[in-house]
């Protein structure tokens, strides 16, 4: 199977960015409140946990990507994947709350740690022993009868 590791995390990803979707409906339909958030502050910070969510997991799923495509060590990659959804989910909940709190300091502060990791554990992979990554050309030639 090719990137068993990301096709996971990014199916975990899939499944709490519909959660945090689906947060958010039961507020608008008791409000009703079709755009924007009507100055509903419980509403404002589930909007603020998807949009927030959807700046960073693409980023982070890109990166397990090219890491396990690099050769990067599975087993850190499955513990990056769970402090990623952890941090994510805990995040979530602390936005319900309209003071500063541990889950929504814990889980920002745990995904920025997170991607400044993969970050340096990406360079550290394209340029490992001090060589600069090459570009792989490929050229096609004409199979025996075809032109």
């Amino acid at each position: 199977m090719i990137l068993p590791v990301t096709l996971t995390i990014a199916a975990a990803a899939a499944v709490i960015n519909l959660w945090l979707a689906f947060r958010i409906v039961p507020t608008r339909l008791k409000d009703n409140v079709l755009l924007g958030d009507n100055g509903n502050p419980v509403l404002q910070g589930r909007m603020r946990a998807q949009a927030n969510f959807v700046e960073y997991a693409p980023f982070i799923l890109i990166l397990f990507a090219l890491i396990e495509l690099g050769g990067g060590s599975p087993r850190w990659l499955w513990i990056a994947g769970v402090v990623f959804v952890v941090a994510r989910i805990a995040h979530a909940f602390g936005m319900d709350k309209t003071t500063s709190n541990l889950p929504r300091a814990g889980g920002a502060l745990a995904t920025w740690a997170l991607m400044a990791l993969l970050a340096g554990w990406a360079l550290t992979i394209a340029y490992q022993a001090g060589t600069t990554p090459s570009v792989t050309t490929f050229q096609t030639a004409p199979i025996e009868g075809r032109a």
